[in-house]
């Protein structure tokens, strides 16, 4: 099953970095993108920010589970 929610959990395995840095940067992106913070950010918002690819994030992701 595929999943379109952005986590701070993903972040962190994207980036290895801290889980509060992956809060700090979906909070960053939510505001880039004017979203409300009950709204998600999708992989694909956040690839696009960031400049990754968004097959490859996906595979990442999904071999990480």
């Amino acid at each position: 099953m595929k999943r379109l929610e952005m986590t701070p959990k993903d972040v962190v395995q994207i980036t290895a970095k801290s889980e509060r840095y992956g809060r700090e940067q979906i909070k960053k992106i939510k505001l880039h993108y004017k979203k409300q913070p009950h709204q998600i950010l999708t992989i694909e918002e956040y690839c696009q920010y960031s400049g990754l690819d968004y097959q490859n994030i996906l595979i990442f992701l999904n071999a990480h589970r």
